[in-house]
């Protein structure tokens, strides 16, 4: 038999004795977009004070999307304070093969979005920020318009309401189901 000679190893420092495998190979759960930042200013008896204002949508891709906004003193402050929002503030959509299962309307100040299912292959047909939501909700083909103002924050916040007030196809009542309901 043969001495085999081992290197001693070194300690491991805090920092690896302490680190998960987890940690190491994080992947990220969700797709976050930055759709607007802002620089924004108060007025003080010594002048302007500037912080930054991030918009973010957060989505899965499967169904749940959130709309984050939130100020900071630099902008990845605030970014990541809006992703925390955002990422409280998830809905679930109900979507039918790829595409909104009705057509819908949202009104959030004077921004009106009308979102309406599309067939397979159309793709988004949505511009800015409503395309934005759409894509990390998971929905793959939808028409939609958006009329009134272009303020991205209350666009944003009319799709997702839009998208909340969706009805999933088995919850619909149609004239056949009420007949049966009164025969039996």
């Amino acid at each position: 038999m043969a001495d085999t000679a081992t290197t001693p190893t070194p300690p491991k420092t805090t920092q690896q004795r302490n680190r998960r495998p987890d940690d190491i190979q994080e992947e990220k759960q969700f797709d976050e977009r930055t759709l607007h930042i802002d620089r924004v200013a108060r007025v003080v008896k010594g002048g302007r004070r500037f912080r930054f204002r991030a918009l973010v949508v957060v989505g899965d891709r499967k169904h749940k999307v959130g709309i984050g906004l939130a100020k900071g003193a630099d902008v990845t402050t605030a970014v990541n304070k809006a992703t925390d929002v955002a990422k409280k503030n998830m809905v679930a959509v109900s979507l039918y093969k790829d595409t909104l299962p009705h057509e819908v309307e949202a009104q959030v100040s004077g921004a009106h979005i009308m979102l309406k299912p599309a067939s397979p292959g159309t793709g988004l047909i949505a511009g800015g920020v409503v395309r934005s939501v759409l894509e990390v909700a998971g929905v793959h083909n939808a028409l939609s318009k958006s009329l009134g103002s272009s303020n991205k924050a209350n666009i944003a916040y009319a799709t997702i309401d839009a998208l909340r007030s969706l009805v999933p196809a088995k919850d619909w009542v149609t004239s056949s189901g009420k007949k049966a309901k009164k025969a039996k």
